[in-house]
């Protein structure tokens, strides 16, 4: 879930022209999803390119694909 995390802040920050920043890691992983939703939330707001979402929207169903 991390990894997804990751991935969806790099697109955001590639779609915002901005360099990429490694998300930190919080004390426990039960704030993975709260992360998950602030990245997806910014992702849309900075992405214009459908390529771009459909890269996201696969890694999202790779992800949930495993659990």
């Amino acid at each position: 879930m991390y990894a997804l995390v990751q991935h969806l802040a790099d697109l955001a920050a590639d779609a915002e022209g901005r360099p990429r920043r490694e998300v930190p890691r919080l004390g426990h992983d039960v704030s993975l999803p709260d992360q998950l939703a602030v990245m997806a939330t910014d992702l849309l707001a900075a992405a214009d390119d459908p390529g771009t979402l459909a890269e996201a929207a696969e890694s999202v169903r790779e992800v949930a694909r495993r659990i």
